[in-house]
């Protein structure tokens, strides 16, 4: 065999995943509030870029200074390769829809107080001497977000140079505060508080408290009533009961303002067609700054180089936002087209749909849709939904099209909700209701459906 050294050429076709590109995907991810927070951040980033300013308002300023431009904007625009961009059809200053001013009650509501806060507040109320007083200020900067004591008494003696009684005394001062359970040092004690401070005295719900948390987890109710020398009705009381109480009684209480679904699309019913609005009011007006195109002229080389990096670099963010724009609008276009009994009917009428048919509808990649209907929300006449709502898997149907997963579980839920609690139905017996009226479902996929909606097995559902 030879072997010898050469030169060749080949033609290669190759997919790069240019810093542009990586920005253009990451920016179709974006939500609306999130895609807000990423404009601010580049204003403060790339000096060229600027807020768009009402267009009315800047032709009075300058006549009412004097000013007239030192440059015109063509005379630059053939200076810079990149000014054909600006000047081409394919150009669009990013002007989002009419800006609606909306006063929400919401946007009133002042930040609630820690759970911290709250404690030290009531501490201060109790009659306390110097020293129980330091003592509770420690135990409460260690209590966690859930309103557990993450610190032994021996620790806490120890970092006070007290003893271990007095601090226990204090701490058991903190637990009749305010919620109730807090400063517990473990679910079973959290739950005792909670029964002590209410006045309960049925002995069976201190007993499955103290005793037998785990079997009431698993279900075991006739294993509890044979401990207890009692009837599984009676420990299915004590359990409901102690359902009643608060296992994280420190949730309740935080330091930020309530978080809101902000909806990316709105689809609103006018004359009986459907019309996609994006949601882009969050969003700054994004504009370059044409200082910068003089400046590119009249400096010196790294200095150019810089200026028309980020110009390039402004450009392509503009271009990015459209883009994202144009795509989410045909994207949920073509959602409305194809689940149209969705939005003139309601939830129920939802049908099957794969993003491998949007795409095909849209001309676009399947991943593409992916992208765009990520974490994003859509207002319809029916309320507030997401984006991957509307993609369901198809079930089959002896009586007609297939029916979408999403409505099956919701006939799911129904038949549970409407089930006799004492005689509660199997996933087999579910099976064999949904084959009743043509759905074609197996038991494990019930199973799934009933899992996925949080609702426990029939073992767990039973009432005595």
């Amino acid at each position: 065999m030879q072997m010898d050294f050469g030169l060749k050429q080949e033609l290669q076709q190759k997919l790069v995943m240019t810093p542009q590109l990586c920005q253009a995907i990451a920016i179709l991810q974006l939500s609306s509030m999130e895609l807000a927070e990423m404009v601010e951040k580049e204003l403060l980033d790339n000096p060229v870029l600027e807020l768009s300013e009402p267009a009315e308002a800047k032709p009075v300023e300058a006549e009412a200074q004097g000013e007239t431009p030192a440059v015109t904007s063509e005379e630059v625009d053939r200076y810079l390769d990149w000014a054909e961009y600006f000047d081409g059809p394919n150009y669009k200053e990013y002007t989002p829809a009419e800006k609606v001013e909306q006063n929400t009650f919401e946007a009133l509501v002042s930040n609630s107080i820690t759970l911290q806060e709250h404690l030290e507040f009531q501490l201060h109320m109790a009659v306390l001497s110097n020293r129980p007083r330091l003592a509770g200020e420690y135990l409460v900067g260690c209590i966690d977000a859930n309103g557990y004591l993450r610190v032994t008494m021996e620790e806490a003696a120890d970092a006070l140079g007290e003893s271990v009684e007095m601090v226990t005394t204090v701490l058991e001062l903190i637990q009749t505060f305010d919620p109730p359970g807090v400063g517990a040092r473990n679910l079973r004690e959290c739950l005792l508080i909670q029964a002590k401070l209410q006045g309960i005295t049925d002995p069976i719900v201190f007993a499955v408290i103290e005793n037998y948390l785990d079997d009431i987890a698993a279900g075991k109710l006739k294993n509890i009533a044979e401990k207890l020398d009692c009837t599984p009705r009676a420990v299915q009381l004590a359990m409901d009961v102690i359902r009643t109480f608060d296992p994280k009684p420190g949730c309740s209480f935080g330091g930020g303002q309530s978080l809101y679904v902000t909806p990316d699309i709105t689809v609103e019913k006018v004359n009986g067609n459907y019309v996609v609005i994006i949601n882009d009011n969050d969003t700054p007006n994004l504009t370059i700054n044409p200082y910068y195109r003089h400046v590119v002229r009249e400096a010196d080389t790294e200095a150019k180089k810089y200026v028309e990096g980020r110009i390039q670099a402004a450009v392509w963010l503009i271009k990015s936002i459209e883009q994202r724009r144009r795509t989410l609008y045909n994207v949920m276009e073509a959602i409305v087209l194809m689940q149209r009994d969705f939005f003139d009917n309601g939830p129920n009428y939802l049908s099957p749909l794969t993003m491998k048919k949007v795409a095909d509808q849209v001309g676009i990649h399947e991943s593409t849709v992916s992208r765009a209907t990520a974490n994003k929300y859509v207002q319809t006449p029916h309320g507030l939904f997401s984006l991957r709502t509307f993609f369901t898997a198809a079930v089959q149907n002896a009586d007609g099209p297939d029916v979408a997963a999403g409505r099956i579980k919701r006939e799911l839920k129904e038949m549970i909700m409407k089930e006799d609690p004492s005689q509660p139905y199997s996933d087999q017996a579910l099976t064999d209701i949904f084959a009743d009226r043509g759905v074609t479902v197996s038991r494990r996929t019930v199973a799934k459906y009933r899992e996925e909606l949080g609702i426990a097995s029939s073992s767990k559902r039973k009432r005595y």
